[in-house]
């Protein structure tokens, strides 16, 4: 089987791992953590980094960091994995779903302003399978309304907008380090910001609240969303990788346009004159005219040893989650659902089996 994401540790991870265990140093406290944090946020071009367990408590961090809880409204793409409305929940705030845009796959600008109330206090546009969010449209609406915006940039480590890489367009970003990410810690996540106070609390609320002058006392209930030392020793190795796996993937991916541009009803992934693509997956659109349905096709290829996932389901159609949309409709987000397909986006993978993967989806749509 031809696996849709493997992760190889190819570099200093295992030097810099046993170090922690050598040493003792394999909790939250160890030199790694805060080389990781400084190393990524001066990557992606912000100040300051806060790491966090994993991408979704760095999420859930970032809104706690900005005060956003009860009574305010958070507005998400519906089209994206479910953390992303799950952490407002977790806020104690209402999501707001917005449609995707048909060009880019991500949520739509033209359709914010309708969303605005008065309770609305952020914006959280995600960088959906690695192609950026038109960022200049939705930071422009943002500030004429007073509004945080949060990047969701789990899957799109290095992606560039307009020449900048994602995580440092807004106030604050979110940050996946999970086994199938651009780079990995196994789990763990980090939120970016310029903000020195936002940085300051966000550390604070990490670490149970606690007070930094009286050990053991909390004026607030915070929260254990810290990283380890042995994990931050990967996310460190895994950086000075990171370009090169990059590379990789893009290379991967002008292989995988090259063989199937033109295929009948297979709609090729985005990329916009403005942004540079990291496919963290290779989507593509099984269209209707196809032969197969997207589902019908998933399952000829995994017969075939070609493993797949379709995207993501519209949170709004979840049961937790349709009385946030009762009576809306987002087309553009169901469509894509329905018709998107991830196939095989590791840097493991090697030419032939990129040949032999679109040389099936080929055979398929005959």
């Amino acid at each position: 089987m031809i696996p849709i994401t493997d992760v190889r540790f190819e570099g200093n991870e295992l030097e810099y791992v046993s170090e922690c265990i050598k040493t003792g140093w394999v909790s939250s406290l160890g030199k790694y953590v805060q080389q990781f944090e400084e190393q990524f946020s001066r990557y992606c071009g912000a100040k300051h980094g806060v790491s966090a367990s994993n991408g979704t408590t760095a999420l859930h961090l970032a809104l706690e960091t900005l005060g956003i809880g009860p009574g305010d409204e958070v507005i998400v793409p519906t089209l994206t994995f479910v953390a992303t409305a799950n952490v407002v929940i977790y806020a104690g705030a209402r999501p707001v779903f917005v449609d995707s845009e048909a060009e880019t796959w991500n949520l739509d600008p033209a359709q914010l302003e309708a969303k605005i109330t008065e309770r609305t206090k952020a914006i959280i546009p995600v960088h959906i399978y690695g192609h950026p969010a038109d960022m200049d449209p939705i930071m422009e609406i943002a500030r004429r309304h007073n509004l945080y915006v949060i990047e969701d940039a789990a899957e799109a480590h290095g992606a560039l907008y307009k020449g900048r890489r994602v995580g440092a367009l807004a106030d604050m970003s979110s940050f996946s380090f999970y086994g199938n990410k651009i780079i990995t810690t196994g789990e763990g996540g980090m939120i970016l910001t310029d903000n020195a106070e936002w940085d300051e609390r966000a550390r604070w609320l990490r670490d149970h609240g606690m007070s930094k002058t009286k050990r053991y006392w909390h004026s607030v209930v915070g929260y254990n969303y810290r990283l380890t030392n042995l994990q931050a020793a990967l996310g460190v190795a895994q950086l000075e990788r990171i370009d090169r796996i990059i590379e990789i993937k893009r290379q991967h991916a002008a292989l995988y346009n090259e063989l199937l541009r033109g295929v009948p009803h297979v709609t090729l992934p985005p990329e916009a004159d403005w942004a540079q693509n990291v496919y963290w997956m290779y989507s593509i659109l099984i269209e209707d005219g196809y032969g197969l349905s997207r589902d019908g096709f998933m399952a000829a290829l995994k017969e075939r040893g070609i493993d797949s996932r379709p995207f993501f389901y519209p949170i709004h159609t979840m049961p937790p989650y349709v009385q946030y949309a009762e009576g809306q409709e987002f087309p553009v987000a169901a469509e894509l659902s329905r018709k998107g397909v991830n196939l095989p986006s590791s840097p493991t993978l090697t030419p032939e089996q990129i040949r032999l993967i679109s040389d099936t989806i080929k055979e398929l749509g005959r």
